[in-house]
Order: structure tokens, then sequence, then C-alpha cells
């Protein structure tokens, strides 16, 4: 059971540096198991630890998670203890890395509100224009907007999907459905 803490400690290094061969050579050497192997472990247990991180899942959710691997319950209590010492340096490393989408910048809105038209007098359309400031999240400051445009009976029916949605995927069932997916 060392092992699992070796692999983590390994697994935590790539994450930091990168990944090196020799390292994977040294542990398959130590173990008499094929490099491969040793790959392929650490790999698995890196992306555990940075889905897991990623994620802020619970202990519970971790455990949860785990459970369907089949491993025995002194590993899955490893393994809950290995993420839980190092979920919040996980995330510190991951806030590093680039990302290839946009981050939200700014958001300016504004509420119109028609009253009125020649034929129908006594007629009330709010409308809620908003512009959401993008920016690329490489460190770079090129702006990119886009303008959206809906009633306020729209947007809160779009805020309630949403939130229901959010609250679908910290399902124990959302994650092992997108475990299989990946």
């Amino acid at each position: 059971m060392h092992l699992v803490g070796e692999f983590g400690r390994i697994a935590l290094e790539f994450l930091r540096r990168g990944a090196s061969p020799k390292v994977y050579e040294g542990a398959a050497r130590k173990l008499c198991v094929p490099v491969e192997m040793v790959q392929h472990g650490v790999e698995g247990l890196m992306f555990l630890m940075t889905e897991s991180s990623k994620h802020m899942i619970s202990e519970v959710d971790f455990l949860d998670s785990v459970l369907v691997l089949g491993f025995s319950e002194e590993l899955n209590q490893m393994l809950l203890q290995l993420y839980l010492q190092h979920h919040s340096q996980i995330r510190s490393i991951l806030s590093h890395l680039p990302s290839s989408m946009p981050a939200y910048h700014n958001l300016e809105w504004r509420l119109d509100v028609q009253l009125a038209r020649r034929s129908v007098r006594q007629q009330l359309i709010p409308m809620l224009t908003m512009r959401v400031h993008l920016t690329r999240s490489d460190g770079h400051s090129d702006y990119n907007s886009r303008i959206l445009q809906t009633d306020p009976s729209t947007l809160l029916h779009l805020i309630s999907t949403l939130e229901a949605a959010l609250a679908a995927m910290k399902t124990s069932h959302a994650r092992r459905i997108l475990r299989n997916i990946k």
C-alpha cells in the first residue's frame, strides 16, 4: 500500500513538471512490471485526482466514485487520504495551466421597456440586453464581447434550467456516466 503513496507522489510531480520516462522505467524495474503498466497507473491516478479536484467533490462523492473501480476498502481509504491531502495543491497547479476557453471579464446590461405602439396603446414589453466581455485565458488582453437579448421570463426559465443542470451534475449517477464517456 506504500505503492499508492509513491504513485501519488509521482503523479503530483508530473503535474508540476511534466512526465519523465526515466521515472516510469525506474519504478517498473523496482516492481518488475512493464513500463506501460506503471505509466497507465500513474496517469490513471493523475486523472482521478485532477478531475476530483477540478470538480471539488466531497469525501462521500470521492468514495462513491472510487467504489466503482472495485478496489479494496483499505485502498479506497488511501486514495481518499491522498485526495484530501493534495486537492488544494492540485487545484492551484490546474489554475496556472493555460486554457483555451474564454474567461468572463465583465457584464453590461440594460433593461428596455416598450410602453406602447401606435396600434396598441396599453402594451408593456420588457427586454433585457446584455453584453458579456470575455478575455482570452492565455494571458493576452484581447477582449471579445457577445450581445445577448431576452425577455425576463425566458431569462428566469434559463436560470432555473441551468441551476437544475448544475444540481444534476453533482449526483453520483451523472458522475458515473461522465467517467464512462471519457
